[in-house]
């Protein structure tokens, strides 16, 4: 018999334990070790039993158990003390408030809130909602915004079903299933309005209907993180479904997600602050395009709410937008059709709001095919600041959207880079800590580097122990999953020894991050396996995206050969990764394994993660590590990037990733003293430490965007929202006039001198040119002289600019100078060019225009 509804039953606690309830409430206790120990001395054996989920602890623990806990000293004395702390970390000033203060001295204040929109929120296993990377760090991202009293706010949505949860058939294929949520039975707190009724917000679709949903909320420390739920009585099925699953579908029903996320998401905070009193957000950061229709509700409540036109109200979302992209492929981006959003915002979302034409809202997702809208180009259109999540993503990043900006160098295109990092109280083992002071902060790392390299390697042991017996409990589990008996299953006890040099990769499966590389000479690794001086063991994680075909043959490709008897006790792949199983991989890994096709990987976290317990990483040089090796704290695998056979360089790579590990790294592991202790192995896991450790934490990348994204976006919105937008204003006008004129804008002559017949380094030369405005007046362009080296096609590269000098005019036509020095010997050119320039332009490249001689 099947019940119609279900939903959590909480506990209700004794007075007394009061406190007990906002401990569980707030998600801090997800990296805060000593509640987490709290939770545990409620009923240890239940603790284990819930998977050490607070909210079922409560829910299942009987009541006799809390009126004994009621009536315990010692238990309520730790009880208040953990409360009285968590009380202080909410309210006491930290990192933002010393900054903000400095920022009012010095007349450049921070914004007062900042919302941080994504469609996934990693926080804790417990409330999952996401399903790798990307929901991992927007969780790190508002932990450690929390951790320096920043002011964010995020944005997300709450599904019913989560992402899903991975399981393998008998012959190794991936198989899905989606346990359903209940939201009473999370974290999570309903919001009501005045009336006492659940917070509600609504979006207009076609045909008369309505996207309607509650608002919940998730309180990471000192962020509320709002999460919007159309699983609701008052919406159609259709409707009701919308949140069913994370990255769900088909086009249409991501379209309504990414619509509920952003405009729905922006009508939530508009409630919230209503209802809290708290300051609506100032900058509005995007985490990937998915969110991106935020910036189109924003443009409608100035239309509608402030008589703006489009273009003005564009240009005051614009200032305060930050954009980041973590894709470095196209097929990574969000698509829609264009006839499919014509429909549904002209018919439905805008059906009401002549002032936002249905063909602007498409221009912003216009891309070569005029049939598609594309989500991240709408992003950085609509987002004055954008950035990569890696220094090479970053270049990545403007290669691939340089033809938004044509006729500028890639590097000039406006994409930024701040790389990511990971919050560290979440990812670093108690034991690691204990090395040091015990405390997570930039000091523990050079605090390890001092400690006795037998301590360090105890440790290490320790922590790969506790590897090895997660790993044996979750392969029996799996293998119970896939129709073996207890009776078949004795030779589990004998998988994996603490002493082996262990080795883990965990990452999404999609088919540019190679998950089987490892596999191209099968025999050459059972070698490696099986050596019987120096073993090596893998533990292997990842989901593949349920539609995606390719990536979970290669997971059974890689689960058919973990299954040999020969080599299972070396080799393991573990199904359902999520936080819980990732933190034992990156405390007990010794080295981190990374071979994406390069440059196809962003950042790539994981690895900062095992670098902060002591790992080293053995990846090829992509993401982060391109930036960050430096040849003692980790392996970089040769890449052969110029080779185009595909299998070839597989094989290249493959070929080099072993030679790596048969001859460097598992010699340094087993190199061992009269101690037993590999001293250089130990020298490089201190140098990783003491080297990364200050520059891989999520507080390092928050701190980054305060200060290079957030603040200059805020003081940007500022400008252009004051006295009644004028600055938007003007912008809008500007920009008009230059683009009704820009095509009369010309180099009509450019001549240079000073030079001689030969020219020599260090001499320089002036140029001069004469301009044609086109009737735009001279403070509305800049005038560059461009000039590098230049290669037989008379190509500049290298490619630096210098402001050329107003001399006077005649008419229509001006003359301007500039003296280029010569620098560098060899071949040499230069050209003159003309941007357009306005004072609340981050940059001149910013609009996309430009004359060059």
């Amino acid at each position: 018999m099947r019940a119609l509804r279900r939903f959590t039953v909480r506990a209700k606690l004794p007075e007394p334990l009061a406190p007990l309830g906002e401990l569980v409430m707030n998600l801090r206790w997800s990296w805060n070790p000593p509640t987490v120990d709290l939770f545990a001395s409620v009923d240890a054996k239940l603790w284990d039993q819930v998977r050490q989920d607070p909210v079922r602890l409560l829910g299942e623990v009987s009541g006799q158990r809390l009126e004994a806990l009621a009536a315990d000293g010692d238990f309520l004395a730790r009880l208040n003390a953990a409360h009285a702390d968590l009380q202080r970390y909410l309210t006491e000033p930290r990192w933002y408030q010393q900054a903000a203060q400095a920022g009012l001295d010095s007349g450049e204040p921070l914004p007062a809130s900042i919302a941080y929109f994504s469609p996934e929120f990693g926080i804790t296993e417990v409330l999952p909602q996401y399903s790798g990377g990307l929901g991992i760090l927007a969780g790190d991202h508002l932990k450690a915004a929390s951790d320096l009293g920043a002011p964010i706010v995020g944005v997300g949505l709450l599904y019913r079903s989560g992402y899903f949860s991975q399981s393998l058939t008998a012959d190794g294929w991936q198989a899905e299933h989606y346990p359903p949520l209940d939201p009473h039975g999370l974290p999570l707190q309903r919001l009501a309005d005045a009336d006492g009724l659940p917070l509600r917000v609504s979006v207009n679709l076609p045909e008369h209907r309505v996207l309607h949903a509650h608002v919940w909320k998730a309180q990471v420390g000192r962020v509320p993180l709002l999460l919007l739920d159309s699983d609701i009585e008052d919406n159609g099925p259709a409707e009701r479904g919308v949140t069913d699953r994370l990255y769900g579908g088909g086009a249409d029903h991501r379209l309504l997600q990414e619509i509920l996320l952003g405009v729905g998401g922006v009508r939530a905070l508009r409630a919230y602050a209503a209802l809290t009193g708290e300051p609506a957000p100032e900058v509005f950061h995007t985490n990937e395009g998915h969110a991106g229709f935020l910036g189109v509700e924003r443009i409608r409540e100035l239309v509608q709410g402030s008589g703006l036109t489009f273009d003005q109200a564009l240009h005051a979302v614009r200032a305060g937008t930050v954009f980041t992209t973590h894709t470095p492929v196209p097929a990574g981006i969000d698509r829609f059709s264009r006839d499919l959003i014509a429909h549904v915002f002209g018919a439905g979302v805008l059906a009401d709001v002549p002032g936002v034409p249905i063909d602007r809202l498409l221009a912003l997702g216009a891309e070569d095919d005029p049939g598609v809208f594309n989500m991240a180009h709408m992003g950085l259109r609509l987002g004055q600041r954008a950035n990569g999540v890696s220094k090479l993503h970053g270049i990545v990043s403007r290669e691939m959207f340089n033809n938004l900006w044509p006729g500028f160098e890639s590097g000039e295109v406006p994409i930024t880079s701040v790389t990511n990092g990971v919050h560290a109280p979440t990812w670093v083992a108690r034991e690691t800590a204990e090395l040091g002071s015990g405390r997570i902060d930039d000091d523990l790392w050079a605090a390890i580097g001092q400690a006795p390299g037998k301590d360090i390697w105890a440790t290490r042991r320790t922590l790969r122990a506790k590897l090895v017996g997660e790993v044996r409990r979750r392969l029996r589990e799996s293998s119970l999953r896939r129709g073996h008996t207890d009776a078949e299953l004795g030779w589990i006890e004998q998988v994996f020894d603490p002493d082996v040099l262990t080795i883990g990769f965990a990452r999404r499966v999609p088919s540019y991050k190679r998950l089987t590389l490892m596999l191209r000479d099968p025999e050459r690794l059972r070698a490696l396996l099986l050596d019987s001086d120096r073993p090596v063991q893998f533990v292997i994680a990842g989901k593949s995206h349920p539609a995606d075909e390719g990536g979970k043959m290669l997971i059974q490709q890689m689960v058919r050969f973990t299954d040999d008897p020969a080599v299972r006790n070396r080799i393991v792949f573990l199904p359902d990764y999520d936080i819980g199983m990732a933190r034992y991989l990156y405390w007990g890994c010794d080295v981190w394994l990374n071979n994406p096709l390069r440059p196809l990987e962003a950042c790539g976290t994981s690895g900062m993660k095992a670098s902060l317990n002591g790992g080293l990483n053995l990846s090829i040089r992509d993401g982060w590590w391109d930036e960050m090796f430096d040849g003692e704290n980790g392996w970089a695998i040769p890449t052969a990037d110029g080779v185009i056979d595909p299998d070839r360089r597989d094989d290249l790579e493959a070929a080099a990733f072993y030679d790596l590990l048969t001859t460097h790294v598992r010699t340094l592991f087993y190199d061992r003293g009269e101690d037993g202790v590999p001293a250089r192995w130990l020298e490089m896991v201190r140098h990783t430490l003491s080297s990364l450790g200050p520059k891989l934490t999520a507080e390092r990348m928050v701190a980054e965007y305060v200060e290079r994204l957030y603040a200059p976006a805020a003081r940007a919105s500022t400008r252009v929202l004051a006295n009644d937008y004028a600055g938007a204003r003007e912008l809008a006008e500007w920009r008009g006039r230059v683009a009704d004129h820009w095509n009369g804008v010309k180099v009509a002559h450019v001549e240079s001198s000073g030079i001689g017949d030969t020219p020599e380094l260090g001499a320089s030369v002036n140029i001069r040119a004469e301009v044609n405005l086109g009737g735009l007046s001279p403070d509305a362009v800049a005038v560059q002289a461009c000039y590098g080296t230049v290669d037989l096609d008379d190509v500049l590269h290298d490619v630096h600019t210098v402001p050329m000098r107003a001399l006077g005019n005649g008419g229509d036509t001006y003359r301007y100078e500039a003296d280029i020095p010569l620098e560098q010997a060899g071949p040499f050119g230069y050209t003159v060019r003309v941007l357009p320039t306005h004072e609340l332009l981050t940059d001149p490249v910013e609009l996309g225009l430009v004359t060059t001689a």
